[in-house]
C-alpha cells in the first residue's frame, strides 16, 4: 500500500511542490492612459491618445529577492506589443534607476517605457521603488501641478487623465515610494551598445520598435525586495503602447529555503531540471508567461498541465483511472488509463498485499469513486457508483501516505454519497480511497 501510493502521489508531486515557488504571482497593472492633451506635448515625443502605461510586477514569497531578469541560450526573454513601444526623447531611459526625479515632473517623462528590478529613480537623498497604485498613499509627485505642462505649457500639466481603467490617478498615487534598502552593482547587456551608449531596443528612443526578444541580455543588482515584506512585489518593466503586451520573462531570485548552495533560476517555458555541475535549479513558472494559458486544472483528467493557471471550458476530457494495465496480470483492469505497476498481481508477486484480495474474480461491477469540489476549501462531497451490499470504508491519506481519517460506513446497498468538513486540514494533495468489499477506487484532491 505504502508503495502505490507514494508512486500515486509521484505523478502530482510538482503540484505540492509549486506551493513552495519563490514565484507566487505576476501582476500587470494599467498605470495611466493617456489622452488628447498628452497628445499635444512634442517634447517627449508624439504620445497617441488612448496610448496605456502598463506596469510589470513580480511577487515573490517573503525573504526572496529578485536578482535579474535575463534571457540566455535555453530561455528566451520577450516582451511585445501588437503596437510601437512608446519612449520619451526628451529624458527617458531604458533602466528606471538612471530616471531622475526631477525629469519626472517633466511632459510625459513618466510615461516612459524602461526595465528595472524595483528601483524607478536614480539614486539620490530620495531613491523611489515602484508599488501599486491601490497600495500607495502617500501621494504624487507626478502629473497635473507637478507636471510642466511639456511643449505647450498646457495649464495645470499633463498627465491629468483619470480613466477609471487605470484605478486611481496617477496625480494622487504615483505607484511611488521611497527605498529604505538600496541596490547596488547594477550589471547589464544586451540592451546599450558598449561603443555608442546608444539603446536600440524597445527601451530607447533612438529606433522605434514592438518587440524586445534576446537569448543573450541581462539587468541583475544586489537583489530587489517589495516596498511590502509581506507580499514582496518587484516592479520589473513599465511599457507604454497603443496595443496589447505580452511576455515571456526569465528570472534569478534568492531564495532563503534554497540553503544547499544552488542558484534558483525561474523560467517562462521549459521544463524543470537541476544542474549539479553548475549547482542550478531550473524552474518553470506559468506566471512568467503573459497572456496566461488556460487549459484543464482539474488533477483527475489526463489533460491536467501546471502550465495553466485558469480553466477553459471542455479541456479536461478523459477522466484519470489508476489501474493496472498489464493484461497477464490477475487483476488487470481495461477500464485504467494510467498504468500503476504496484497495483499489478501476479502470482508470488502482489507487492504486500492478499492476492485473494486483489483478484477475487467476484464479477462485481469496476466501483468508481468522484470527489468534489477539487480543489476544496472547507468541504468535499465523497460520491460512488452502485454497490451491491457490500461491508464499505473510506480512507484519507496525505501526501506522505499517512491515514489522516478513516471512516466506517458500514454495509451500503446503492450509491455512497458522504460530505466531509475538511477545513481543519492543511492545505495539500490528499488520495481518497473507498473499500466496499473486495474492490476499491480512488481520487485526489487539493485542500487550499
Amino acid at each position: 500500500m505504502k508503495n502505490i501510493l507514494l508512486l500515486i502521489f509521484s505523478l502530482f508531486i510538482i503540484v505540492s511542490a509549486k506551493a513552495q515557488d519563490a514565484i507566487k504571482n505576476v501582476f500587470v497593472e494599467t498605470y495611466y492612459v493617456s489622452d488628447a492633451k498628452d497628445a499635444t506635448d512634442t517634447n517627449g515625443g508624439f504620445l497617441e491618445p488612448g496610448s496605456k502605461t502598463y506596469r510589470i510586477y513580480i511577487q515573490m514569497k517573503p525573504g526572496c529577492k529578485l536578482l535579474s531578469l535575463y534571457g540566455d541560450k535555453n530561455n528566451t526573454l520577450k516582451i511585445k506589443s501588437t503596437a510601437p513601444i512608446f519612449n520619451n526623447i526628451d529624458y527617458g531611459v531604458s533602466f528606471a534607476k538612471d530616471m531622475r526625479v526631477s525629469d519626472l515632473r517633466k511632459n510625459t517623462v513618466a510615461l516612459d517605457s524602461w526595465l528595472t528590478l524595483g528601483q524607478v529613480t536614480k539614486k539620490a537623498s530620495n531613491t523611489y521603488f515602484g508599488v501599486l497604485k491601490s497600495q500607495d498613499n502617500d501621494g504624487s509627485i507626478i502629473g497635473g501641478v507637478n507636471n510642466d505642462g511639456g511643449s505647450g505649457t498646457v495649464q495645470g500639466g499633463l498627465l491629468t487623465n483619470n480613466d477609471p481603467l487605470a484605478g486611481p490617478a496617477i496625480t494622487s498615487s504615483d505607484g511611488m515610494d521611497t527605498l529604505a534598502n538600496v541596490p547596488s552593482n547594477w550589471f547589464s547587456k544586451g540592451f546599450i551598445d558598449v561603443v555608442s551608449g546608444e539603446d536600440s531596443t524597445i527601451f530607447g528612443s533612438a529606433r522605434s520598435g514592438s518587440e524586445f526578444i534576446s537569448n543573450d541580455a541581462y539587468l541583475s543588482n544586489t537583489g530587489a525586495i517589495g516596498g511590502d515584506p509581506a507580499t514582496n512585489m518587484v516592479l520589473v518593466a513599465q511599457l507604454t503602447t497603443k496595443g496589447e503586451i505580452s511576455f515571456e520573462l526569465n528570472v534569478q531570485v534568492s531564495d532563503p529555503d534554497v540553503n544547499n548552495g544552488y542558484r534558483s533560476y525561474y523560467v517562462a517555458k521549459g521544463i524543470d531540471s537541476t544542474y549539479k555541475s553548475e549547482q542550478k535549479i531550473i524552474n518553470v513558472s506559468p506566471y512568467l508567461k503573459y497572456p496566461i494559458e488556460c487549459g484543464c486544472t482539474d488533477l483527475n483528467f489526463l489533460e491536467y498541465n501546471k502550465k495553466y493557471l485558469c480553466s477553459a471550458m471542455d479541456s479536461c476530457k478523459t477522466r484519470i483511472v489508476l489501474g493496472c494495465m498489464d493484461t497477464k496480470a490477475c487483476n488487470y483492469n481495461p477500464e485504467a488509463n494510467y498504468n500503476v505497476v504496484y497495483m499489478c498481481c501476479y502470482p508470488g508477486l502482489c507487492y504486500d498485499r492478499d492476492i485473494a484480495l486483489a483478484c477475487p474474480g467476484n464479477g462485481d461491477p469496476v466501483l468508481q469513486l468522484d470527489v468534489y469540489p477539487n480543489p476544496a476549501k472547507s468541504q468535499i462531497t465523497i460520491r460512488s457508483s452502485e454497490v451491491k451490499n457490500k461491508e464499505s470504508k473510506y480512507v484519507i491519506y496525505n501526501y506522505y501516505g499517512r491515514v489522516v481519517l478513516e471512516k466506517e460506513l458500514g454495509l451500503v446497498d446503492g450509491k455512497v454519497l458522504d460530505d466531509l468538513n475538511v477545513s481543519d486540514f492543511e492545505p495539500g494533495i490528499y488520495l481518497v480511497r473507498l473499500f466496499t468489499g473486495n474492490t476499491s477506487d480512488s481520487r485526489m484532491f487539493i485542500k487550499n
